[in-house]
């Protein structure tokens, strides 16, 4: 069985608590899983009401708006959840699964007939864009432009913002809706109220900024690190092609072992111990996701891939009001490339790779790939 080193393993042996600096902070790391999923509940001590500061390292210099839902509180956060919860419900939706799976398999095609292909940006970052087009039923020409956005819809390679560029697109595109209503992501924002009145432009830059940030990286590092997995783990792949009855339970496995989110922050309100570290009033902690995943109290052998894991309580997607909208979107994508490679796909060779880790003073942390090329082998039958 393969095992996955956890970058927290030694520090949850010391402590509940990981104190980390990040942006000149320090910063508590929660590191159990009891312990983010109560905080996560937590919102009045550890409050999500902080724009920009959610993420960590925080995004100040990179976008401008608030995030919608996910940098609200409740009872406010509720209003703004509802009004876009059906396009994250997209995804269960027969003509939409169809239209992913199809997808996957138009892009599974292309990497079989080629002698090599480059894993990110010629099959993840589409599958990701196009995908999108889905869940915002928008045209799929708009995705021509979101893979040019390439890994991160933030920065780019030299670390240059992108953002100021993507919320002129947004607002291009809510105005466009204005003119030309119908039925898509951008035209239901303009029409929707929250508290008897319209959306201002702002609220509206802060919904399509989570859309397009949210699920961009985390979608891409995910199919990427799935897809390594195999290749480095042929009787993996065989193991879900004889028994496709475990393509849920391996995703779910996957979602656990290869979470590309270590952590998101939040704002203290009023000064607050965090399991022996004191937190200033307007001070931020962090809800380690990716160290709850691997809590041995939780998980039997806890760094194992086990693709029949069962149960399997990981918080890849959060936990509390502010659970991933985009978790079924998610869980369409990877159960759809998982069950298409087992198909047909019978071995994957690795040309070139290089990871792409997160390195900071308390942890080094590998989150996906920022170079991988591969050969795909079909089966006789596919």
């Amino acid at each position: 069985m393969t095992q996955i080193p956890d970058p927290f393993k030694e520090a949850k042996e010391k402590g509940p608590v990981l104190a980390a600096e990040f942006d000149g902070e320090t910063i508590p790391m929660i590191l159990k899983l009891k312990d983010v999923r109560a905080a996560a509940k937590d919102w009045e001590t550890y409050s999500s009401d902080a724009p920009r500061r959610v993420p960590i390292p925080a995004e100040e210099n990179v976008r401008t708006v608030r995030q919608y839902p996910l940098e609200v509180d409740p009872p406010e956060h509720t209003a703004y959840r509802k009004l876009v919860e059906p396009f994250f419900q997209r995804p269960k939706q027969p003509d939409v699964k169809a239209k992913i799976e199809a997808l996957i398999g138009r892009l599974l095609s292309d990497a079989l007939n080629r002698e090599s292909i480059d894993i990110i940006h010629d099959f993840a970052i589409p599958l990701q864009s196009h995908a999108l087009t889905y869940l915002l039923n928008v045209d799929e020409k708009e995705a021509e432009l979101w893979i040019s956005w390439g890994i991160h819809v933030f920065k780019d390679g030299d670390g240059e913002s992108k953002g100021p560029f993507m919320e002129q697109y947004s607002e291009r595109m809510f105005r466009e809706a204005e003119a030309n209503p119908g039925d898509d992501f951008f035209s239901v924002l303009n029409a929707a109220e929250v508290d008897g009145r319209k959306l201002t432009m702002q609220e509206k830059l802060g919904y399509a900024n989570i859309a397009f940030a949210g699920g961009r990286d985390t979608i891409i590092h995910t199919a990427t690190r799935i897809i390594h997995y195999f290749a480095q783990n042929p009787k993996a792949l065989h193991c879900v092609r004889e028994h496709p009855q475990m393509v849920n339970t391996a995703a779910e496995e996957f979602f656990r072992m290869f979470i590309p989110l270590t952590h998101l922050g939040r704002v203290c309100p009023h000064a607050t111990d965090v399991h022996g570290h004191r937190v200033e009033a307007g001070g931020r902690v962090s809800l380690c996701w990716s160290s709850a995943n691997r809590d041995p109290d939780v998980f039997e052998e806890p760094n194992e891939v086990k693709l029949d894991r069962k149960p399997n309580p990981h918080i890849s997607f959060g936990f509390g009001v502010h659970n991933c909208l985009g978790a079924h979107h998610a869980r369409a994508i990877m159960r759809g490339l998982i069950t298409q490679l087992g198909e047909r796909v019978s071995h994957i060779e690795i040309q070139e790779s290089r990871e792409l880790v997160e390195n900071e003073a308390a942890y080094d942390r590998m989150v996906g790939y920022e170079l991988l090329t591969a050969r795909f082998t079909g089966l006789p039958s596919a």
